[in-house]
């Protein structure tokens, strides 16, 4: 068995000690912006801290109001720009805490009057030591270099944060998720035999939307930096708006379809998708689905825990991931390839 796989089984707990021992800094977080809530949140990241901050934005905006962006490194290390607005809130995640353009960056924003927090699974990080507040994720050391645990783990701490925000989120609906994990994980046979039946598999797209739409980037790249399949990652506006034109009879679309805002429009996708004989497999919701066409799709997971105060897709991020990651884990290992050890990668990428 993969390191990989060994660490996506261990979510549900590394779930449940995250909501156990919240880090002290979200008490004292609470206090500050109880005051007055940032007028803008700017999040940088890379790879997959980067699609856990794009889910960061629309978690921001959606449950609080307050206008987010998605910062380009690039722009402050190689253009020697600072975009970095006063009073705004910085956020940077790191897995490892030592990237070295979020680092450069944070620093940028330490010098521009900005709070910064830092999301980070390494406490003892440089990034740690850059910023006003830190946030460890807790996950426990991360082996292989497909980051996994270390993701879920960075959504659970951005809803935490957006609580300390002011978001009303029920903490008791946070606690349902590590269970809702476990729920996801006793259909890994499925999905192993589900990942079996792809082995061949070259090419593939990942549409998500909302919330979700982070879920589909993150699929997308653990198929091609563990299975080398050539992924992509769309929303479903965007894939409709011209890049559905790429797919034809047998290719492999993966679609996120959570219960919520997002369903209707996803389904309109998926008949359009069935009339075109694509092969279509739906990770979501089956009560959803019931009266979709069910030909060419495949259920793998059950109902994911829905928030009572936010749109129904709002909790289902972390437990939808879930069957996608082992997924890429069994696909990899079917095709003969070690998933912990992909070519030209390592756990930690120094960029500028």
């Amino acid at each position: 068995m993969s390191l990989m796989i060994d660490e996506i089984r261990q979510q549900p707990q590394v779930l449940a000690r995250a909501l156990a021992e919240p880090p002290d800094a979200l008490s004292r977080l609470r206090r500050r912006f109880s005051k007055r809530r940032p007028p803008l949140i700017v999040i940088v990241a890379r790879g997959t801290s980067d699609n856990a901050a794009l889910f960061g934005r629309y978690l921001f905006e959606i449950t609080l109001g307050i206008p987010t962006s998605l910062a380009a490194p690039s722009v402050a290390t190689l253009y020697h720009k600072r975009p970095i607005p006063r009073d705004a809130l910085v956020i940077g995640i790191s897995q490892s805490g030592e990237s070295t353009d979020i680092n450069a960056f944070m620093e940028l924003a330490e010098g521009s009057d900005s709070f910064t927090i830092g999301i980070t699974n390494e406490s003892a990080s440089n990034l740690a030591s850059l910023v006003d507040e830190v946030l460890p994720t807790q996950a426990g050391k991360e082996t292989s270099v497909a980051a996994t645990k270390t993701y879920t783990a960075q959504l659970l701490m951005l809803y935490c944060l957006a609580r300390a925000l002011g978001a009303e989120i029920p903490e008791s609906d946070l606690k349902r998720l590590p269970d809702s994990v476990e729920l996801q994980l006793r259909h890994e046979s499925a999905v192993k035999q589900l990942a079996n039946r792809y082995r061949d598999m070259s090419h593939a797209v990942v549409v998500g939307r909302g919330l979700n739409y982070a879920n589909g980037f993150e699929f997308a790249l653990k198929l091609m930096e563990t299975s080398y399949v050539v992924a992509a990652g769309f929303s479903c506006a965007d894939f409709a708006h011209g890049p559905i034109a790429i797919v034809e009879e047998g290719f492999p679309v993966f679609v996120f379809t959570p219960p919520g805002p997002t369903f209707k429009e996803t389904a309109k996708l998926l008949a359009r998708l069935e009339r075109s004989h694509v092969d279509t497999i739906c990770i979501g919701a089956p009560a959803e689905l019931q009266g979709l066409p069910r030909s060419r799709w495949i259920e793998i997971i059950g109902n994911p825990p829905a928030t009572s105060r936010y749109p129904l897709d709002t909790l289902t991020p972390i437990p939808l991931i879930v069957p996608a990651q082992l997924f890429a884990a069994h696909l990899s290992e079917c095709k003969g390839l070690d998933p912990d050890k992909p070519r030209m990668l390592s756990k930690v990428t120094q960029t500028l």
